[in-house]
């Protein structure tokens, strides 16, 4: 029988979400948990992967047991997990659906301050940034959807079998006071770090050291960037992973607050 985990992590303490050996990463802390609890080791698949510092405020993860459990995994496994990884819901799944190959969609949210604030330091980015264009990032934002092949704002092309990728949308959204952003952007497949590079270049237009004929070069592949300087991982967060056949909001009260555009005020400029 094949499960759904229905999850989200501060990734402030991992390395990403992926197993590899070099430092903790979330995937080793939950198999790890699993096999105290199960009692057998086990392997899960992740809906996609996150870089080291990012966060996710909705992640799926799959898992495939012969026999079913007869106890309440849920509640232990919040239990041995550590604070910043959280199980929302375990979904029993007919036939063998996949958690990364499914999914159609992926939002992610990245949020900035512009003021030094010591409770902000790991949930968004600072950037002391005054007087940002906001007229000239929008017309570049809206530009993302146009193009396809994003190869030249990815850290590793040759890593990848296809750099293409299907935006569906991005925007950006603002406080009351402008002293917050948010970038979303919802695509059904990302690069190496894309997103930071591409929030990296919109704030570079917004400052006037990028033109917006300049950013649409790179989309349209006719020229490549001297410099790919991604931005701050922890203001990045997966937040919304989509399925033909699975769609549900995130849990957590805290990112619920941080995307509602009543209760966070958020505004589209």
């Amino acid at each position: 029988m094949r499960y759904f985990f229905h999850i989200a992590y501060d990734g402030s303490n991992y390395r990403g979400w992926q197993r590899h050996p070099y430092a903790i990463n979330v995937q080793q802390v939950i198999e790890d948990a699993l096999q105290r609890i199960l009692k057998k080791p086990v392997n899960i698949v992740g809906c996609g992967r996150t870089d080291a510092g990012v966060h996710a405020s909705q992640f799926f993860f799959h898992l495939d047991m012969a026999e079913p459990w007869e106890f309440d995994l849920l509640f232990r496994l919040n239990k041995v997990l550590p604070p910043d990884i959280a199980v929302f819901d375990i979904i029993p799944m007919e036939g063998l659906p996949h958690a990364r190959f499914d999914a159609i969609q992926r939002s992610y949210d990245y949020f900035i301050h512009t003021y030094k604030d010591p409770f902000l330091s790991n949930v968004s980015s600072l950037y002391l940034l005054d007087n940002l264009n906001l007229d000239n990032m929008k017309v570049a934002t809206a530009l993302l959807p146009h193009y396809h092949d994003y190869r030249a704002l990815c850290i590793t092309p040759a890593d990848h079998t296809s750099t293409i990728c299907n935006i569906t949308s991005a925007d950006w959204f603002i406080n009351a006071n402008g002293s917050r952003l948010r970038f979303r952007i919802s695509a059904n497949r990302y690069l190496s770090r894309m997103i930071r590079i591409i929030v990296g270049k919109l704030l570079r237009i917004g400052t006037g050291k990028l033109s917006i004929d300049e950013f649409e070069s790179y989309l349209a592949g006719t020229s490549l960037p001297r410099h790919l300087t991604p931005a701050h991982p922890q203001g990045l967060y997966l937040s919304k992973v989509t399925y033909p056949y699975l769609d549900i909001n995130p849990r957590s009260s805290f990112a619920t607050a941080l995307y509602n555009h009543t209760e966070a005020g958020w505004q589209p400029f």
